[in-house]
């Protein structure tokens, strides 16, 4: 099948989404939004996060709120027992009909509902199947940790990413959102897409294995090769980059904002903006070096040019002239041009709630065949009539399996 541009890249790929919390659905949704058809396969009381919040106050229904709107757009959904052999018959139904299955659930759960890797590749060989977990999934290596269940918080302690986040050694910090859900989310993306592609080559499809503690330990790339070049252990960075000056957070008067005017060219710019020309031949502070020898002599420097000025002020003597930008709130984001004209605050309506509501837009652009946001996210069941017609499931039947709490 050939996408048109109003459906995305990946129109025609059918997915089976048996996934919860955040790192699983922010997986599937990156494919929803280029134009996969993604069934969520939820329990008959659904996904956890649809509880989560947050409501609006006149939201009445309560079929989901806010968390989990932003990361199941585009979706269907379809509940089912999978404790009961009809629901497992169901899902494999589906199956064979479809082109990945992926699920964040520890490892073993799916083999337990016999539901594995393994049969259901004899039920469809062409089956890429993603899993995200804490700790992986033996069939790729068999982590000693390999049962621990595992959140974002654990991701991102063990990944290495909360060891240089901080004011100070003795003051790790968590990073303020999901990144270790989200990163190994898109890793997941990648790994399917990856093996979505050679399966359409070869007519075989595979196990793709994401740990979350991986990921993060990718994103952090370079405490491994300073550990193993330079023996050293990373610590937490602070405001600064620990090799390059000036590369961080500056205050200012309504708040901070960001510099990186690392390099010679962009220093001396940076000097003549502040009206202080002279700085960019200071022996101090005239090489990439030298200010890094002497980077509290440049952070306080600047703050006393940034102090006494706002960010909209700052926005209008560094903007485009150096790499600057203001540190944002989600209000200063609402309001910014460059998130309008790239649309990346999209509004969708929500059951039992007057207007539209915000999520995040869809960050990846393409020219030919556009990702977007199509739907908002299912009603629990929504779309169950729908999805279990294409397997022989008629509403005879359906009314029956409902009755009998197979199917939501």
């Amino acid at each position: 099948m050939v996408a048109t541009a109003s459906e995305g890249a990946l129109a025609g790929l059918r997915v089976i989404d048996m996934t919860l919390m955040l790192a699983g659905p922010y997986a599937s949704m990156l494919l929803a939004d280029q134009g996969a058809e993604v069934i969520k396969i939820e329990p008959l009381d659904g996904d956890y996060v649809r509880t989560v919040g947050p409501y609006r106050p006149d939201d009445e229904l309560h079929a989901f709120g806010g968390y989990f709107q932003s990361v199941n757009r585009n979706k269907l959904s379809v509940g089912l027992d999978l404790k009961k052999p009809e629901a497992r018959d169901i899902l494999i139904d589906l199956v064979k009909g479809s082109d990945v299955l992926i699920e964040n659930y520890r490892a073993g759960v799916m083999d337990r509902l016999g539901l594995s890797y393994e049969v259901l590749r004899e039920a469809n060989p062409r089956l890429v199947y993603g899993a995200v977990r804490g700790f992986g999934d033996p069939r790729t290596g068999r982590s000693p940790y390999v049962d621990w269940p595992a959140y974002d918080v654990i991701s991102q302690a063990m990944g290495g990413i909360m060891g240089i986040t901080g004011a100070s050694a003795s003051q790790p910090i968590k990073i303020g959102p999901g990144v270790g859900d989200i990163v190994p989310a898109m890793m997941c993306a990648v790994g399917v897409l990856a093996a979505v592609y050679r399966a359409k080559q070869t007519g075989q499809g595979q196990f793709v294995d994401v740990s979350m503690v991986d990921s993060v330990l990718s994103l952090c790339e370079r405490i491994v090769y300073q550990h193993s070049y330079e023996h050293k252990v990373p610590q937490p960075e602070g405001h600064r980059h620990p090799f390059l000056t000036p590369f961080g957070i500056i205050p200012c008067k309504d708040g901070h904002l960001t510099l990186a005017c690392h390099t010679d060219a962009f220093w001396a710019r940076l000097c003549a903006l502040m009206c202080k020309p002279e700085m960019a031949s200071d022996p101090r502070l005239a090489t990439e070096e030298a200010r890094r020898r002497h980077q509290d002599l440049v952070y306080d420097t600047i703050a006393e040019f940034t102090a006494s000025r706002t960010k909209q002020e700052l926005f209008s003597i560094f903007g485009g002239q150096v790499p600057f930008a203001p540190v944002y709130t989600a209000a200063d984001i609402a309001q910014d041009p460059h998130f309008v004209a790239r649309d990346m605050i999209v509004a969708l309506e929500h059951p039992g709630c007057e207007g539209e509501f915000a999520v995040a837009g869809v960050p990846i652009k393409m020219t030919e065949t556009p990702g977007s946001i199509r739907r908002r996210a299912p009603i629990l069941s929504e779309h169950a009539a729908e999805v279990l017609a294409r397997v022989g499931v008629g509403d005879e039947r359906l009314r029956d399996l409902r009755s009998r709490g197979v199917v939501k």
